[in-house]
């Protein structure tokens, strides 16, 4: 697979990749999930007029296990199960993902402790609901809509996590 970004020759050396370290195997399989997650998101909202957030279709299909009024919210039972179709597509996603491209090799895709993992979803579950939301329905749909709240959701998410990488590398904590 060719790179994307290529330089030409430069008056520095030769030329290369533009962000190599960056985009160590390219750009194209981030550009494809781009927009691939963008056109989802905007079929759905052009034909529900619903935000697809994750946090929000994950949480529905708690009503199918939980009697609390918090995820039994007509809306949310009414439209339930397309979206467990939706979310269950996540997971399957990835799956195809898997055999497909990687040959039916299921990797782990990171170095982390589990314990490390659990407890950034914790948070990560906890943040969501305090942000009233999580990454894709602020950060692709409600910024895709200019919503001024999702714009500053957004800038602050990003803001914790640059903070956070930058504290974790200084204090030298590893996977």
């Amino acid at each position: 697979m060719t790179h994307a970004l290529r330089t030409t020759e430069t008056t520095g050396g030769g030329g290369g990749v533009i962000g190599a370290e960056l985009f160590p195997n390219g750009i194209e399989r981030y550009l494809v999930g781009g927009l691939l997650i963008g056109g989802g998101a905007a079929f759905i909202y052009l034909t529900t007029g619903i935000i697809a957030g994750a946090s929000t279709f994950l949480e529905t299909t708690l009503s199918y296990a939980s009697n609390l009024g918090r995820f039994n919210r007509a809306d949310y039972v009414d439209s339930r199960d397309w979206r467990l179709v939706f979310t269950l597509g996540i997971v399957g996603g990835a799956a195809i993902y898997a055999l497909v491209v990687r040959g039916g090799a299921w990797t782990a895709p990171t170095d982390i402790q589990p314990w490390r993992l659990l407890v950034g979803g914790v948070l990560v579950g906890v943040g969501t609901r305090v942000g009233k939301g999580c990454t894709s329905g602020h950060g692709v749909c409600g910024v895709g809509s200019l919503s001024g709240t999702s714009i500053v959701n957004v800038l602050t998410f990003m803001a914790v996590a640059i903070g956070t990488a930058q504290l974790v590398q200084a204090l030298g904590v590893t996977p």
